[in-house]
């Protein structure tokens, strides 16, 4: 796991205790809770409230939308729907959730892009909880596959470079893949 920041920030803080109030009221403590910062293009994993995670990533390049067809991150409280690519080797591409059994190439250079927008090695697919914010009509964040993945531009890791999606380091996905239950919340917020 990565090394943890000794400071949150305040609004990280606040998405944290709002979703504990959130488990505890539905008698689900002990649950986990993921906090995408975008500000700071880190996500944070909580258990019981405690931070046990943090992860640099990308989010989209085009900023935060939760319009179809935007190629923006979708604000708001989610869900991890679905896990898929348990068995997966580091690098797998998938295309339609499907392993394709090609390997990424991974580029380390922080101006190097890749020929494709690849979904490597693990996807944690999420489901939006707020009914008209990222959930239904033309911002359902299902309907727009809006995942947390691994990416072949690990170089781009730390800065705005998605078409919308979480892109993680490969390795992070796994360590996060293997931890995260289904059903943990998720806060992107700005």
């Amino acid at each position: 796991m990565s090394a943890h920041e000794t400071t949150l920030p305040d609004r990280v803080l606040r998405s944290a205790t709002a979703m504990a109030e959130r488990l505890a009221a539905t008698a689900e403590m002990g649950e986990q809770a993921l906090v995408v910062d975008v500000s700071s293009q880190h996500l944070y994993l909580f258990e019981a409230g405690a931070l046990v995670g943090s992860f640099p990533v990308s989010t989209a390049e085009r900023g935060t939308g939760n319009q179809e067809g935007s190629l923006q991150t979708p604000l708001g409280l989610h869900r991890v729907d679905e896990k898929i690519g348990a068995d997966a080797p580091r690098g797998m591409i998938f295309r339609g959730r499907q392993p394709t059994g090609e390997l990424a190439e991974v580029l380390k250079g922080p101006d190097e892009r890749a020929a494709r927008d690849d979904v490597t090695t693990r996807i944690l697919w999420l489901q939006g909880l707020e009914p008209g914010v990222n959930q239904g009509g033309n911002v359902d964040s299902k309907q727009r596959y809006i995942y947390i993945h691994g990416t072949p531009e690990e170089g781009r890791i730390g800065r705005p470079a998605s078409h919308g999606c979480v892109r993680m380091t490969n390795a992070d996905v796994i360590t996060l893949f293997d931890r995260v239950r289904e059903g943990a919340l998720v806060d992107i917020i700005e």
